[in-house]
């Protein structure tokens, strides 16, 4: 058994109260905060690597990704629309932080093409 199902008080066909789902989903939203720490230091790393903001984006990266993870949504059962949703505004975000890094570093500007 793991430390994550040692924290799991019910499964949610087992939850009969609403303060046990709540319970469930704090849990989950603790275990998403902590891999999302640990994917944003992958992205700090590639920030290190990138020589230039331009590269902070790559619409064919991105769209393989969201392609993928749509998939994988919908062979898991979720909402393909909400997951695209969510990796989309993370990705936004991810590339806005690596553009203004590398500039930060390399004394480049961000040009229109690595503001989209």
């Amino acid at each position: 058994m793991t430390d994550e199902a040692d924290k799991r008080l019910r499964g949610a066909a087992d939850c009969t109260e609403k303060a046990h789902i709540r319970h469930e989903i704090d849990r989950l939203d603790r275990a998403l905060l902590v891999l999302f720490v640990e994917r944003q230091t992958y992205v700090r790393r590639m920030a290190e690597i990138k020589q230039h903001p331009d590269e902070a984006y790559d619409q064919h990266r991105i769209d393989t990704m969201l392609a993928d993870l749509r998939a994988l949504a919908e062979s898991l059962g979720l909402e393909a629309e909400q997951v695209e949703a969510v990796w989309q505004v993370l990705i936004d975000w991810n590339v806005a932080y690596e553009q203004r890094t590398i500039a930060a570093r390399t004394g480049l500007s961000l040009t229109a093409v690595s503001l989209k």
